[in-house]
């Protein structure tokens, strides 16, 4: 928490709004679309609703198919399902970690020529990076795919010089407990058309038709943010640049530490934007290293440090099993090496170092060759 937070709170106790709407919403969604660059948007109960609302208003129903990246978190493809469409998962760019741009085209085109077109695409920012964005919202106004940016973990990110999370049809952000500004829980979904954020609000609230009584003529859900957590939200939003500086110096000092440690990579920064390194991510060449990614989660584990793997990709699910995916192996060999590092804007410089020195004291094989 920051210095503000207690005092919005505070405010939205006193003036008793403490439902789901009140002036603290509506001043999140305000201040909240300003700082994204886009003209409207509206504060959900959480990132997973956001997405779910996005299928909805674009019509996105049975006998769709949708294009997700797979390596994400599963709230990037659960809601797919939910509308009774079919994800089909396409590999990440080892460049970016993010959506393959040219595997997208591919499977856009063979799709199209077998007269199947996906209706949508959820196009992930992975750990604070946003994908490119160029020619996959080319690709998707080629083919007359609805693309849905989730820019969940990358909040404070750009994409030559555009916020992440504007330049998709519509946007869905995250403030879950460990996001980069939280509300606790929470969510928000934007877009430049009013039409759109109007729908998805009226579908956020239980869809109750404009009567004096309890009319519904469609099926809504009960996914507004509360009053509260919109205040707490308010708050966060005001230190949004300084814990992207915070999560970038983290990352340079875990960068400048394990630089000259042999079989130790770091997730690349794209040259078309700048990353917030939401999380530090580092690749583990077993090989050189002489330990696994897992080797060294299970010490540090040993220390009382929590670290975690990458994403595991939604094509190995269990729960997607039997989905069609375009690729997969470049998302699996990330999920097998890559180690996610303590990254929260709390941690000191000396914490740091700690988690460093843990790693390099984790017991090791022989490396090849020595």
């Amino acid at each position: 928490m920051g210095d503000e937070e207690l005092g919005l709170l505070q405010d939205a106790f006193r003036s008793n709004w403490i439902a789901p709407l009140g002036p603290h919403v509506d001043a999140f969604e305000r201040e909240f679309a300003a700082a994204v660059g886009v003209p409207h948007a509206a504060a959900l109960s959480s990132g997973t609703a956001a997405i779910h609302l996005a299928l909805q208003v674009l019509g996105v129903g049975p006998g769709d198919t949708v294009l997700c990246s797979t390596l994400t978190f599963v709230a990037s493809a659960s809601p797919i399902t939910w509308v009774g469409a079919a994800p089909v998962f396409v590999d990440a760019s080892r460049e970016t970690w993010n959506l393959d741009p040219a595997l997208l085209d591919e499977e856009l085109s063979l799709s199209s020529r077998m007269g199947r077109t996906p209706k949508a695409l959820i196009a992930v920012d992975l750990y604070g990076q946003a994908a490119d964005l160029e020619p996959i919202g080319e690709a998707c106004r080629r083919y007359g795919v609805e693309l849905i940016e989730d820019a969940a973990e990358a909040l404070g990110a750009t994409y030559r010089d555009r916020p992440a999370g504007s330049l998709g049809r519509m946007g869905i952000f995250s403030f879950n407990g460990n996001k980069i500004i939280t509300t606790s829980g929470g969510g928000m979904l934007a877009s430049a058309e009013e039409a759109l954020v109007q729908q998805a609000r009226f579908l956020a609230q239980q869809a109750r038709d404009p009567a004096t009584h309890y009319e519904h003529s469609v099926l809504g859900n009960n996914y507004r943010m509360s009053n509260l957590l919109a205040a707490v939200g308010r708050g966060q939003l005001r230190v949004l640049p300084q814990r992207v500086e915070r999560k970038r110096a983290i990352f340079e000092a875990y960068r400048k530490a394990l630089r000259r440690a042999p079989g130790v990579a770091f997730m690349p920064e794209a040259s078309y934007g700048r990353a917030t390194r939401w999380l530090t991510v580092i690749l583990v060449d077993p090989a050189e290293f002489g330990a696994t990614r897992e080797d060294i989660r299970l010490h540090l584990e040993t220390l009382n440090i929590e670290s975690r793997p990458v994403w595991k990709p939604m094509h190995l699910q269990p729960v997607f099993r039997g989905c069609r995916v375009v690729g997969g192996s470049v998302a699996a060999d990330l999920f097998d090496r890559g180690l996610c590092l303590p990254s929260g804007t709390q941690m000191t410089d000396d914490d740091v170092a700690r988690v460093v020195e843990a790693l390099l004291a984790t017991p090791r094989r022989a490396a090849a060759g020595r």
